[in-house]
């Protein structure tokens, strides 16, 4: 929990830096280009996920080699894909800014913001995978330190490049770019402090396994369907706030900053569950899967109500916190019940992608993830009378869709695991 309270705050650091400027488009800017960063980096979120189930697999199943194996698999594929997504940022960031309602010193904000962010693309999908790995094998802390020194290092440069150079949105890309490159070198020394010295030697035959190499294209090829899914989801919520003006937008931004705290925090949980549930499948052992289940399905509900009530009671000098804008600040106070409500009301569905993605039951995720995204869009069309409240009255509504898609299939799941449910001894 402690190491994903830190996640969010690259973003938080990248939105009060610019926030608390007094410029609404730049703060707007920001946002779409967020929007667009995560749509195209997150596309490629199976590198975590993927990566976190079948670490955990294998380690369940005493497989050292195999574990191993997946380390190097995941930089290779990260760091590669990276690559590519550097190379093309010419052909897919216009066509993004296409898709997206913004104009004029919006999308010139946005596009700083975005050219400085791909800086860091090969090192962002490599510090997925290592993520993914560390998850996989219960090394929280590990994973926590990571995380710490990007962040630190984030606002360092954020606030060096932004108050101090007056670079404005394109150096707060910059700022993150090189935070993730930092953490990219931090995490594979982590890596291979964990490993020992000589671990990755010899082990040129298992990387190339065919067998393995075709399960682990599969399970992210689902995930990344799902990902693309729920991608689509918020980019259409970002560009509904964008397509009301840059008021609505920039306050849509800061609110969402307290939704990704309690979302990734929130995430700790699903984590855990990522982990146990991996290692219970790799041993066979259902018992195990539903113990985990059920703890971290307890405490998931009970931190949401928590932060549910927190943001309610506390929003408004966080709002404040966060930007001087008047404009702002008024727009986010009327709409920070729906924010307060999603910790609530999303807690079930980000424990349950937890639990599918220890299980790398990646078609369940993705069947989910594109019936809650249609549902979605149909809802969000049928509320769009409602203006601001109908926008986030479906997305409060995407939520649950997402949740009953992945509860219907829970009990498919706990059935394909090997061990048989304890039965009462029978009396005599």
């Amino acid at each position: 929990m402690l190491g994903q309270t830190t996640v969010p705050l690259v973003g938080m650091v990248d939105t009060i830096v610019v926030g608390r400027t007094g410029d609404a488009a730049a703060l707007a800017g920001v946002a779409l280009g967020t929007t667009v960063v995560n749509f195209l980096f997150w596309s490629f979120g199976f590198l975590r996920m993927g990566m976190t189930g079948m670490t955990a697999q294998a380690q369940g199943a005493g497989d050292a080699e195999e574990v191993r194996a997946m380390l190097l698999r995941g930089l290779a594929l990260g760091f590669g894909l990276g690559v590519v997504l550097f190379a093309l940022q010419l052909l897919l960031v216009p066509l993004a800014f296409a898709l997206l309602a913004g104009g004029g010193a919006l999308d010139a904000a946005a596009s700083g913001y975005v050219g400085g962010r791909f800086f860091g693309a090969p090192a962002s999908l490599g510090v997925f995978a290592l993520n993914g790995w560390l998850l996989g094998l219960g090394r929280t802390r590990a994973a926590l330190l990571l995380q710490i020194a990007m962040n630190l290092v984030n606002a360092v440069l954020d606030l060096w490049f932004v108050w101090g150079l007056g670079l404005g949105a394109r150096g707060v890309g910059l700022g993150t770019a090189c935070a993730e490159w930092s953490a990219l070198l931090l995490g594979i020394f982590l890596a291979l402090r964990i490993l020992g010295p000589g671990a990755l030697g010899g082990l040129s035959a298992r990387l190339f396994d065919r067998d393995t190499l075709r399960r682990l294209f599969a399970v992210n090829a689902d995930i990344m369907v799902r990902t693309v899914a729920l991608l689509v989801l918020f980019g259409w919520f970002a560009n509904a706030g964008a397509r009301l003006g840059e008021v609505p937008l920039a306050a849509n931004h800061v609110l969402m900053q307290f939704v990704s705290v309690s979302a990734f925090v929130l995430d700790g949980f699903a984590f855990t569950a990522e982990s146990r549930i991996g290692e219970a499948i790799g041993r066979g052992a259902r018992t195990e899967l539903l113990r985990a289940t059920r703890l971290t399905g307890e405490f998931t509900l009970a931190a949401g109500a928590a932060f549910a009530l927190l943001i309610h009671l506390d929003g408004v000098p966080l709002i404040a916190a966060v930007t001087d804008h008047p404009e702002v600040r008024a727009h986010a106070v009327a709409l920070l019940p729906f924010a307060a409500l999603v910790p609530l009301v999303g807690a079930p569905a980000w424990l349950l992608d937890g639990v599918f993605i220890g299980a790398t039951a990646g078609r369940s995720l993705r069947n989910a993830a594109v019936a809650a995204t249609l549902l979605y869009l149909a809802t969000d069309l049928l509320l769009r009378p409602w203006g601001a409240v109908g926008m986030w009255a479906a997305l409060l509504a995407s939520y649950a869709y997402r949740a009953a898609g992945l509860g219907l299939a829970l009990p498919r799941l706990v059935r394909s695991v090997g061990e048989p449910l304890a039965e009462a001894p029978r009396e005599a």
